[in-house]
């Protein structure tokens, strides 16, 4: 059985965010979609010749300043759950029952998941691989200090991973459709924390097989 255990990062991470008033940070994996472009078992494609998919994304997540990492699955549950806890067997695994409703569903029940005193979340997506770690500290540090969300930029695009604080969990949780967070993001104006990234990691996500090669 193949283990990938990946330190959740500073020892201190479970204390993320105490000292400036704002509680534990928390990662949420979404990993419910169906990879229907993709032809089906998406996440558990080999990536670059070393780790799955979600294999790959999970790294991302542990590697943030998180308490927990918390994947949502949906299509293909038990397989991608048995993916995340050879990955790490720390991961919490939550069921989006209703994830054909579409990315709102799934992160509904992620941020649904979480402990009552998170401060934030950080919301990765399962078919990402290449997220660059270094946009996670700066990440942090713009929500302990007061954004209200921070998300990378690269070449002028928004992209992935985002990082929630826990004030906008209520929209989160009233989300519909497919379209994720975007909406809630748009309404911050100039309150969202835009974050460089040093590659388009932040932007390549695998819709189709031809993307593995990419």
């Amino acid at each position: 059985m193949r283990r990938h255990r990946v330190s959740c990062g500073a020892k201190h991470r479970g204390d993320a965010g105490l000292a400036t008033g704002v509680g534990p940070l928390e990662a949420v994996v979404l990993a419910a979609g169906s990879g229907s472009r993709f032809g089906g078992g998406k996440l558990m494609a080999s990536w670059n010749g070393g780790l799955l998919l979600l294999e790959a994304a999970l790294a991302s997540a542990f590697a943030a300043p998180v308490r927990s990492v918390t994947v949502v699955t949906g299509a293909e549950a038990e397989k991608v759950a048995g993916v995340a806890r050879d990955f790490d067997p720390r991961v919490r695994i939550v069921h989006a029952a209703d994830h054909a409703e579409g990315m709102g569903a799934s992160l509904r029940a992620g941020i649904a998941s979480l402990p009552q005193d998170a401060g934030g979340a950080f919301v990765f997506l399962g078919d990402m691989p290449r997220v660059p770690h270094a946009v996670l500290a700066p990440m942090t540090r713009a929500v302990l200090e007061g954004a209200p969300a921070a998300a990378p930029v690269f070449q002028g695009r928004r992209g992935n991973p985002v990082l929630l604080g826990r004030e906008l969990f209520p929209q989160l949780l009233a989300l519909t459709g497919d379209a994720g967070a975007r909406a809630v993001l748009e309404a911050l104006g100039d309150r969202l924390a835009l974050i460089p990234a040093p590659d388009d990691g932040v932007l390549f996500d695998v819709d189709e097989r031809a993307d593995l090669k990419a």
